[in-house]
C-alpha cells in the first residue's frame, strides 16, 4: 500500500531508539524527510546513519532535550514544514507516590503533557492552514489500565489524553488534521528490559524467568516490537487515515481485558 506520504517532513520525538526509532524508520521508508531529535549525540547519530541507509527521505539529526523550550527550538528550527508530528518522550520512574514532591510532578508533567502540547501548539494552525496534518502521541498502555507503581505517568499522560481529545475535534479536524494517541503495551526496548532487570534482581529470579513469565500474560505470547509499532504509525500518518482522529489505539498483543 503507498501511503501517499512521500515528500512530507515530519519530526520524531526521542528517536534514536526504541519505538521512537521504529516510526522513523517506517516514515523514511514511505519517503518521508524526517527530522529526528535525542539527547544522546551517538546513539542518535548512528541511528541517523541506519535512516540515511535506507535511501528513503532526508534525515536531519538534531541533539537536544525536545522537553526543553530550547530543544523544541532547534527541531522545530530543523524542519522546514511540518506535516507529521510524532511526539514522544521516555516516562518518569516507577515509585510510591507517597514519595514524589511537587518537583518529581512537574517534571513527569513537562516531559509527558505539557512538550506535546507546546510542539502541538507550534505546528497545528500551519498544518491547517496548509490542509494536511498528522498528529501521532505515543503514550502508554497505562492510559487505558492504569498501572500502580506507574503513577507519574498515569496521570501526566491521562492528562494529555484528555486535552487531546479536545483539540483533535475542534476546527483542525475540518482541515485535514488529524491527532491520535499511540498506547504501547510490552515491547522490546531498552526501558522493558531495564525494568525486567530490575524486577530479576529484586526477587533474586533470572531475567529469563521474569521475561517468560510476562510473555506468558500476553495472549499473542510475545512482546512487540519497533519495526511493527512504527508501522502502526506510519499508517495513521498517511493519507488513508484522514478519518481517523481523536484515537487512543492499545497496541498490546491483545493485553487488556476489556471489551471497550
Amino acid at each position: 500500500m503507498d501511503l501517499g506520504i512521500a515528500g512530507r517532513w515530519a519530526l520524531v520525538c526521542a528517536a534514536s531508539k526504541g519505538l521512537g526509532k521504529g516510526c522513523a524508520q517506517a516514515l523514511v521508508s514511505e519517503g518521508v524527510n524526517v527530522v529526528i531529535t535525542a539527547r544522546g549525540a551517538d546513539a542518535l547519530n548512528a541511528t541517523a546513519a541506519e535512516l540515511r541507509a535506507l535511501n528513503g527521505g532526508e534525515v536531519r539529526a538534531v541533539v537536544g532535550d525536545i522537553t526543553t523550550p530550547a530543544g523544541r527550538a532547534a527541531a522545530l528550527a530543523a524542519c522546514p514544514q511540518m506535516d507529521i508530528l510524532v511526539n514522544n518522550a521516555g516516562g518518569p520512574p516507577p515509585g510510591d507516590f507517597r514519595d514524589w514532591d511537587r518537583e518529581a510532578w512537574i517534571k513527569a508533567l513537562d516531559a509527558n503533557m505539557l512538550t506535546p502540547i507546546e510542539l502541538m501548539k507550534a505546528t497545528v494552525d500551519a498544518m491547517a492552514a496548509r490542509g494536511y496534518g498528522r498528529v501521532v502521541n505515543i503514550t502508554s498502555g497505562a492510559v487505558k489500565a492504569p498501572i500502580d507503581v506507574l503513577g507519574l505517568s498515569n496521570g501526566a499522560r491521562s492528562g494529555l489524553t484528555g486535552f487531546v481529545a479536545g483539540l483533535a475535534r475542534s476546527d483542525i479536524a475540518a482541515h485535514g488534521v488529524t491527532i491520535n494517541g499511540l498506547l504501547p503495551g510490552p515491547f522490546d526496548t531498552d526501558r522493558l528490559r531495564v525494568a525486567t532487570q530490575g524486577a530479576a534482581a529484586k526477587s533474586g529470579q533470572a531475567f529469563d524467568a521474569i521475561w517468560a513469565r510476562r510473555v506468558q500474560g500476553i495472549p499473542a505470547r510475545r512482546v512487540g516490537n519497533a519495526a511493527e509499532f512504527g508501522a502502526f504509525c506510519a499508517f495513521l500518518c498517511s493519507v488513508h487515515a484522514g478519518y481517523l482522529t481523536g484515537q487512543n489505539i492499545l497496541l498490546d498483543g491483545g493485553g487488556y481485558p476489556g471489551t471497550f
